[in-house]
């Protein structure tokens, strides 16, 4: 297996990656990495945790270095485009971190905090510039930033643009790009949209495609359970309380959601932050430091992070809602099994999820294993009524469980934890009635032995 002191990059660059532990690339690493330094153009097909930012970073530095020239004020060298706030902000770190010592100065720029201090960098002369759209689209207008001595330009998450309603806002930064530059585009599914943007925007790219489109990390233990709505947040508690779940990463559908979930688990006593679009750009980045230094074990997140989160040692991933689209369910999952650790994936489903779950099933070409859930009345519900769970909806039609065991793959809350059968109202109840005609009677006979 080829390492990194074996690639033809930096020396200062090669001992920052040995200080980061690094000693072998990951395979769109090793694919990648030879291609830019030749100067292609380059489209990369590669899910979220395969080492992407590292594989352009690497090679973007190697060039800076060897061509080293003043960065001019207000007109960076280099223009990496980035969905959302934390992977623009993962993104220039990692930058930092691999090109310590080369003397470069780089700075991000995104939405959601005054805009002064952004100015004031760019004003100073930047190299690297890693971005938002929105907010970079908004210092162009203003005249704050101009892009036509960008040399290397990379769009990454691409179809991630798509899907967040940014590919306008991308088609009108990439008008004010040179012609002349080298152009890396990484995406993790190719949609019709962003094809016909990959194919505009390289030229004779070179492709580097390291997993099938919409395929799961093979080390993520992938697991489903079926309950009833009402149910998911005893579900996801018992799951929190669990000796083997360390840091986990739970994701919603809505902002509303996770902020009701955070109250749910608090309650609970389950230290716990919630991270998504309404949040200050302060609170979303103390709620996942916190989350990153292990000072709380449970971050509640809406898909908005889900590709911009990469923290070491995250065992499980929560699907608390399904997501709507298929292959934001990939991308979820996709924060565990890091660096290659194992890692676990839970998936709820309700009853209003079946369509849901047959889009995901169908894109990552697999039956996810699953289990049903029983809950119980909360302490401060006040029933003695036995719960029903909401089994798989994927029954044989001979009313067969489709998974096997699955009267053993039935999750209850502990015994001492259920609530007590409901006694029973006389010793005849439920037996057919006699004080009728004959003729009522076998009717009614007839109906119980039915019901039986």
């Amino acid at each position: 297996m080829q390492k990194f002191e074996e690639m033809p990059l930096n020396e200062s660059i090669l001992k920052n990656v040995k200080d980061a532990g690094y000693e072998s690339p990951t395979p769109i690493q090793a694919q990648s990495i030879p291609i830019l330094l030749e100067g292609h153009d380059l489209l990369g097909i590669a899910q979220t945790g395969t080492g992407k930012t590292a594989a352009f970073s690497l090679p973007i530095l190697h060039y800076l270095a060897k061509n080293p020239l003043r960065a001019a004020p207000l007109e960076p060298r280099v223009l990496i485009l980035a969905p959302t706030r934390e992977l623009s902000s993962q993104i220039k770190e990692s930058v930092i971190a691999y090109g310590k010592g080369l003397h470069l100065k780089t700075a991000v720029i995104f939405g959601g905090v005054g805009q002064g201090a952004q100015v004031q960098a760019l004003r100073s002369g930047l190299d690297i510039v890693v971005a938002t759209p929105g907010r970079l689209l908004d210092l162009m207008n203003q005249g704050h930033v101009r892009l036509h001595r960008v040399e290397i330009f990379v769009l990454d998450e691409a179809d991630r643009m798509l899907d967040m309603g940014f590919i306008n806002d991308v088609r009108k930064i990439v008008a004010k790009l040179p012609e002349k530059k080298q152009t890396l585009l990484f995406s993790a599914t190719m949609p019709p949209e962003i094809a016909t943007l990959a194919a505009k925007l390289l030229k004779n790219p070179k492709r580097v495609e390291v997993t099938p489109q919409s395929t799961t990390v093979e080390r993520i233990d992938q697991k489903l359970i079926f309950c009833k709505k009402a149910d998911k947040y005893q579900l996801l508690r018992k799951i929190l309380q669990e000796d083997s779940v360390e840091l986990t990463l739970v994701f919603t559908r809505t902002k509303h959601g996770a902020n009701k979930i955070v109250d749910y688990l608090n309650h609970h006593q389950i230290q716990c932050a919630a991270i998504h679009g309404n949040k200050s750009q302060s609170a979303r980045e103390q709620a996942l430091d916190n989350f990153k230094k292990g000072k709380i074990k449970v971050l509640i997140a809406t898909d908005i992070a889900a590709r911009g989160i990469d923290v070491q040692g995250v065992s499980h991933v929560v699907n608390y809602d399904l997501p709507v689209e298929a292959e934001s369910y990939v991308h979820r999952i996709g924060r565990t099994a890091r660096a290659g650790k194992d890692g676990v994936a839970i998936s709820f489903c309700d009853e209003t999820e079946n369509d849901a779950l047959k889009r995901i099933e169908r894109a990552i070409k697999l039956r996810l294993p699953s289990e049903n859930f029983v809950g119980v009345p909360e302490a401060s519900v006040k029933s003695s009524k036995p719960q029903k769970s909401y089994r798989d909806p994927r029954a044989k039609p001979n009313g067969r469980p489709a998974s096997a065991n699955s009267e053993q793959n039935t999750l209850r809350p502990e015994r001492s934890q259920r609530p007590a059968p409901a006694r029973a109202q006389g010793q005849n109840q439920g037996a057919p009635r006699t004080d009728k005609t004959e003729n009522q009677k076998t009717k009614v006979g007839f109906k119980f032995r039915n019901r039986k």
